[in-house]
């Protein structure tokens, strides 16, 4: 199958991300860890757990991508990387997957699921590593879930702040593996104690503080597709309703000029629009979901998609993308360290964009 115009801009993205950020952990060989900045900073340096997580997931996207437009010889090469980054991962981790941040985990577990119906597609064999990996990780997330608070999941091991980040995830793995129960409680959670009853929206978490509950009434763009992703694995008929709703409040509160999602710049929140992005395009390529909800979710992620290729400008071998959706990537600020956070948010809206253009559906 010959590359599309969407494929082209995805793979474009793929091979500046692992160019300018992928590399040996170390100098040891066969490892491959993502730099958070590019110029590089000390191999000792920050350690960002999720965002090596998102690396991952990124990477299996390019994997199914290519599984679809070139077959198994490419996407075996992607699949190779991506088991490298998960031992790497574990090795930079301090020999261990489990992390004080169960929202970290949950995304890795995530990622994970989806490398192992990668390898099981062009091996047709499951990956023993990555079932202990998610073995372990799943009980962890098991342990966050508790009745405090109503419910939902803990963010940090200290456990004094119960969020969306943590819960929602947690929820999209539960309904993914059958532990629909587990899934039902932490969405009804959510939904009673974190929606904003003006916006349809959800707050970030739910924090204790000498003896009181607080909540955190920050809105972001990732809550939002995480708790979408979670309606979506659950399925229910009610769920279905609520996804569809939660798309035209996204599309009412969180979009910009031509349906353009709003972003939330560098750092952690470099990531956050990609991550809503990634789900607007599950829900728009899933038949369950009305018509015109599948229209408005097609047309934001499109739109972001258009906004990111079209800020990016040209640094050596590969391309820098913006962090915001409104910006382009200027002479001072291609002279800046690069973050990955913005790189793989705007990598992960391309490959959105490719599963949105690809599926007829919704054309």
């Amino acid at each position: 199958m010959p590359d599309s115009p969407s494929a082209r801009r995805a793979a474009h993205a793929a091979q500046s991300v692992v160019r300018a950020h992928g590399g040996r952990l170390w100098r040891l060989p066969g490892t491959h860890l993502a730099a958070p900045t590019r110029p590089r900073s000390d191999a000792f340096g920050p350690w960002h757990y999720w965002w090596q997580a998102h690396y991952l997931d990124c990477l299996v996207d390019a994997g199914w991508r290519a599984l679809h437009t070139h077959g198994a010889t490419i996407t075996r090469d992607v699949a190779h990387t991506a088991d490298a980054l998960l031992r790497t991962m574990w090795l930079r981790n301090g020999l261990r997957y489990v992390n004080p941040y169960y929202d970290d985990m949950a995304w890795l577990l995530l990622a994970t699921a989806r490398l192992d119906a990668l390898h099981q597609a062009i091996e047709h064999v499951s990956d023993r590593r990555i079932r202990t990996v998610r073995s372990v990780l799943n009980a962890q997330l098991e342990s966050a879930h508790t009745a405090d608070h109503g419910g939902g999941l803990w963010w940090h091991a200290v456990r004094d702040f119960k969020n969306v980040p943590a819960t929602a995830p947690a929820a999209i793995h539960f309904a993914r593996t059958g532990q629909s129960e587990r899934a039902t409680e932490l969405i009804e959670w959510m939904y009673a104690h974190l929606q904003d009853p003006q916006t349809g929206l959800f707050f970030d978490g739910l924090r204790e503080r000498d003896g009181a509950q607080y909540i955190e009434r920050n809105i972001y763009t990732y809550n939002q597709g995480t708790v979408l992703g979670a309606l979506l694995a659950l399925g229910r008929s009610t769920d279905v309703t609520r996804a569809e709703q939660l798309i035209a409040d996204i599309v009412t509160h969180l979009t910009g000029a031509g349906a353009t999602l709003i972003t939330h710049g560098s750092g952690d929140q470099g990531l956050f629009t990609g991550i809503l992005a990634r789900y607007l395009a599950l829900a728009a390529t899933d038949e369950r979901i009305s018509v015109t909800a599948r229209s408005q979710a097609r047309a934001s992620v499109l739109a972001t998609a258009d906004a990111l290729w079209a800020g990016r400008a040209a640094r050596g071998r590969w391309w820098v993308f913006p962090a915001d959706s409104g910006a382009t990537v200027g002479e001072a600020s291609i002279a800046l360290p690069i973050e990955l956070s913005t790189q793989l948010q705007a990598w992960m809206t391309l490959e959105a964009a490719h599963l949105v253009t690809v599926d007829a559906r919704v054309a």
